[in-house]
């Protein structure tokens, strides 16, 4: 009977772990009609894509699959779902700054964490 239990504990642990090496990430393709700034690095007006990684908490902006801007981001709490892709920007110095991104359908927002950003990429 030992053997058994452990084994189905063996088979738990792998799933458990087979399931956090999956974890969720969320795709989507995002306009911005004029110029705005990621992690210092700007990203012209175009359309890019955004994608987040739930594992590693970054967002990371790409065009042509090549990676433009990477953040480190904080998940916050929305009252409703999104309908669509949304996203909000501040005005800096320099122009504008990405502070958040809301995939659609989800009811949390990607915030742009603004101590310990880490570098982007060119």
């Amino acid at each position: 009977m030992k053997f058994v239990n452990r084994i189905v504990v063996a088979l738990l642990l792998v799933t458990l772990a087979g399931a956090a090496a999956f974890a969720k990430s969320k795709n989507e393709t995002i306009s911005f009609r004029s110029d705005i700034k990621v992690n210092g690095t700007l990203i012209k007006s175009g359309t890019y894509t955004v994608a987040f990684d739930e594992n590693t908490g970054e967002l990371s902006i790409l065009k042509d699959s090549k990676v433009i801007a990477k953040t480190a981001t904080r998940l916050e709490k929305r009252g409703r779902k999104a309908s669509g892709i949304e996203f909000n920007t501040r005005q800096v110095d320099m122009g504008r700054e990405l502070t958040s991104v809301t995939f659609a359908d989800s009811d949390q927002n990607v915030v742009v964490n603004q101590a310990g950003m880490q570098a982007g990429g060119n």
